[in-house]
């Protein structure tokens, strides 16, 4: 037997939440958002350096497979001095053996082409600076988040490529 006087015996069930568990939920994702917040931000940043490390690496091959192509003569016109190389279709134009710093994405090219750099797509900047390319990385505090490619000065040198990811 039912009794009826006890409050609430014929009440229905409850269908919502109540305020103390909203404000402990609201308390759990405040709590989780600020540590997670700090390590997202970290996450951009180590983002940032690996593809300046990438670039690095990248243009460092690109450099060496067109000084290979050159000393093959790939394309018939290239010379200790000067001339062009052919990488994948494109010219890539050559000084003492090396791409020259030129950032051309279209052929004729020097390291940006051979590198097969898009700065759109790649979410890049590039510019050329006397014999020098930068390749800055978007978000990242610039000149701190970039990889420099400086042309060779003379025949039997290589080309200095340089990465700064402090700024990252």
């Amino acid at each position: 037997m039912r009794a009826s006087g006890i409050a609430g015996a014929n009440r229905k069930p409850g269908r919502g939440f109540t305020l103390i568990e909203l404000v402990v939920v609201i308390a759990i994702v405040g709590i989780l958002a600020a540590v997670a917040l700090p390590r997202f931000i970290a996450m951009q940043n180590q983002a940032r350096s690996a593809k300046a490390q990438a670039f690095f690496g990248a243009i460092r091959s690109a450099s060496v497979l067109a000084h290979a192509g050159c000393i093959a003569n790939v394309g018939g016109s290239c010379t200790p001095t000067g001339g062009s190389v052919i990488m994948e279709g494109a010219i890539i134009n050559m000084v003492n053996g090396y791409p020259t710093a030129n950032i051309a994405t279209t052929t004729p090219g020097g390291i940006i082409l051979a590198t097969q750099i898009n700065p759109t797509a790649d979410a890049v900047t590039v510019a050329v600076v006397g014999n020098s390319v930068t390749i800055d990385i978007n978000g990242g505090t610039s000149p701190n988040c970039r990889v420099t490619y400086t042309e060779p000065v003379a025949i039997n040198t290589a080309p200095i490529v340089v990465v700064d990811v402090s700024g990252c």
